[in-house]
């Protein structure tokens, strides 16, 4: 569903998931295994995991539960859902738990079980929901010995009305098992099916687990399922209402009384403190019992109260929907994602911008995300000019994506598929577990203005019949889903070159993305000769260091890179792979489990290509062109402050220069602009220290200043 960005909040929706009531966050604190947690913090004692839930009414199911493997797979003939199997010998677990790092089931692939009790008195007309924000993959729910439903998909979230199963007599026994083995073909992602050796293996691990928060809420009998926002600004320099903004808001309304329901909705927009005074235009109809509609309604914000979302300045809005007695918030921003004659346009501004590809991926962590984990990967991401990026094959946290749109970051959101075959993309059982988590994925993040497009997938073989049919396809059918964003795929096979552009199914999308190891000139070259109107984004490229060359080659790789992409104008990003070390089964995976392809590692040390890659992706350059000694001890420093209008380019307001952590000047620069600083320096030290800050607060370059000649030092 849609996506909150206030800081407080986090969502967790998708299509049957409602669009939650207000911006205040509900933090939720489970105790992780300590074993782990030590792991994690270097502390001793325990520590607690916080995840957020967005709804300030949701019922947290965390903590405490039961927890058994199946590893024969009895469990369901078994009834071990049912109170009539005790589980006084059932291990106990918190969740969320990932149990392939739970060291007592390290690594365990197949069913497992997890079990709790709750109590419970019901309310008339009023309805439960339990939602599962993710469980990696195939995930089955039994409640008070009946089957509720089942899921498929490891990285999107759903939900269910358990209303019906619900006892206030007794207690509640809440029963779900979850099977992690993605190693046959037929899950998505999953194992190739053409029989090569180490091809079961996609190139992550199959953590498994209810890795995301469990919870319940409860609803009026209509309720608001979900909530899409659109806010389209008038850039149109000719347009009598240019710098204004339309606001659409699509409503999906649930009745699930047993009797027809006209409901009544008013909008309502605020800008931090403000609430703007609107006027709306906003369907009506009646919804028949136990069916669901949706309702359009739209407003025009006026140029005086429209503040354009930017990278870095991420203005926010929230809304409030009140259908009934149901009231809906979130938060939208207002911005306009374009490509145009192989730029890509924010705002109607080109921007050029590095990104890397995140792999979730912590010890003792799995693939939880805690959000303390989100804001030190996102801070680090950030602070290394990591603005755009295709993040990973599969559907984070939506947290990720709550700290994109607060802090400004440009995400391809990607459903999970890797690699699938030819023979795979041409299934039709394939097709519909691909659209379905697709659906689920777009369906709780419609509203996060941080993702600018949607990937179809990535790497597989698109310049074959069935590769066209699937980009061709999945593109239109996400197009039904979103008409609002851009749609690409991340490609490996531009790499033999085909020669003509219907030869490849980049031909379907707005922007091409290209995974390039090596060669990058000929490939980019050869790229935009066949598509010159499109855009490129180089969504994998990196070395490991563990290579010949070492840290060192991660080095000479980004210079080198940077060095070719800042020659083509068209090439509008560059994502490294990957931004952390990961664990895999993989082949080249090594002796201790990860593939070390990071700029940082396992648990986020900076190797020294990141200091490298935050120096090259800084859209600013400084040198020193004069050190002028002065009387009584005050001395003149002329630095250079220079925009870059190659590689990364865009417009830079507010960002703060500081010498030695003191405030000096105030940069606006337009890409390509030069301006000469004279600092005034006291004292006689033989270096000092500048950096560039963001107006968000994040430092995006360090660089120490040699007083003592006319030379400058590398960023630090």
């Amino acid at each position: 569903m849609i996506g909150t960005n206030v800081p407080r909040t986090l969502v967790r929706v998708h299509q049957l998931t409602r669009a939650i009531r207000t911006n205040v966050r509900v933090t939720l604190t489970a105790l992780s295994c300590v074993y782990s947690l030590i792991l994690l913090t270097g502390l001793s004692g325990s520590v607690q995991a916080q995840y957020s839930i967005r709804d300030p009414k949701a019922i947290p199911l965390h903590g405490e539960w039961r927890f058994a493997l199946d590893p024969v797979g009895v469990g369901e003939a078994e009834e071990w859902f049912s109170t009539k199997i005790p589980t006084n010998g059932w291990d106990k677990v918190n969740v969320p738990h990932c149990f392939s790092v739970d060291p007592r089931y390290q690594f365990y692939t197949g069913t497992t079980w997890y079990r709790r009790t709750f109590t419970w008195q019901p309310t008339a007309k009023k309805r439960v929901l339990l939602h599962i924000d993710g469980a990696y993959y195939t995930t089955v729910v039994w409640l008070n010995g009946k089957k509720v439903t089942s899921h498929e998909g490891g990285y999107t979230p759903f939900s269910v009305d358990v209303t019906d199963f619900l006892t206030g007599d007794t207690e509640n026994n809440l029963a779900i098992s979850v099977n992690n083995n993605t190693w046959l073909p037929g899950s998505i992602p999953g194992a190739k099916d053409n029989g090569r050796p180490n091809d079961p293996f996609p190139g992550w691990m199959n953590y498994g687990g209810l890795v995301r928060p469990v919870y319940l809420t409860v609803e009026p009998d209509v309720y608001v399922e979900n909530l899409k926002v659109e806010a389209t600004p008038d850039l149109n320099p000719g347009s009598r209402a240019k710098g204004s903004a339309v606001v659409t808001v699509k409503t999906r309304i649930r009745n699930a009384s047993g009797q027809a329901v006209t409901p009544s909705i008013q909008y309502q927009i605020r800008q931090g403190a403000k609430t703007l005074m609107l006027k709306w235009k906003n369907s009506t109809g009646a919804i028949g019992p136990n069916q669901t509609a949706i309702l359009e309604a739209e407003t025009t914000l006026k140029a005086a109260d429209v503040a354009l979302w930017r990278v870095d300045q991420p203005t926010l809005y929230a809304i409030q929907v009140v259908a009934g007695v149901d009231t809906t918030t979130t938060n939208f921003g207002i911005r306009k994602v374009e490509v145009r004659n192989a730029q890509l346009l924010l705002n109607g501004q080109p921007i050029k911008v590095a990104g890397g590809n995140r792999v979730v991926d912590y010890p003792g962590l799995g693939s939880m995300e805690p959000d303390w984990l989100i804001e030190k990967d996102l801070r680090l991401m950030k602070e290394a000019g990591m603005e755009f990026h295709r993040l990973t094959h599969y559907t984070p946290s939506e947290a990720v994506y709550d700290w994109a749109d607060r802090n400004g970051m440009l995400i391809i959101s990607e459903a999970g598929n890797w690699q699938l075959t030819q023979k795979q993309m041409d299934n039709d059982t394939i097709r519909r577990k691909f659209q379905q988590q697709f659906r689920e994925m777009a369906e709780r993040d419609w509203s996060h203005p941080s993702i600018i497009a949607y990937s179809v997938g990535n790497e597989y073989l698109s310049e074959t019949p069935s590769g066209q049919r699937w980009t061709k396809d999945m593109i239109a059918f996400a197009r039904t889903l979103d008409p609002t964003r851009l749609y690409t795929f991340a490609s490996m096979r531009l790499n033999i070159l085909p020669k003509k552009p219907e030869d490849e199914a980049s031909q379907y999308c707005d922007f091409v993305s290209t995974n390039t190891y090596g060669n990058h000139a000929k490939a980019l070259d050869h790229i935009h000769q066949l598509y010159p109107d499109k855009p490129i984004l180089i969504s994998e490229w990196g070395r490991r260091a563990d290579t010949e060359t070492g840290e060192a080659g991660q080095i000479a790789d980004v210079e080198n890179v940077v060095r070719e992409i800042r020659k083509r104008p068209y090439v509008i990003g560059a994502s490294w792979w990957s931004f952390n070390d990961y664990q895999s089964r993989h082949q080249g995976t090594n002796p201790n489990g990860y593939r070390p392809w990071g700029l940082v590692g396992p648990e986020r040390g900076k190797r020294p290509a990141y200091a490298t890659y935050q120096r090259e992706m800084a859209p600013v350059t400084i040198e020193k062109t004069s050190w002028k000694p002065g009387p009584e001890g005050v001395h003149s420093l002329i630095l250079q402050v220079t925009a870059r209008a190659d590689f990364p380019a865009y417009t830079l307001q507010n960002y703060t220069l500081n010498i030695n952590g003191v405030h000096t000047s105030t940069l606006a620069l337009q890409p390509g602009q030069r301006i000469d600083l004279t600092i005034p320096v006291r004292g006689f030290d033989k270096t000092l220290t500048v950096a560039v800050v963001k107006p968000t607060g994040f430092t995006i370059l360090t660089q120490t200043i040699d007083l003592t000649n006319d030379t400058r030092t590398s960023n630090r």
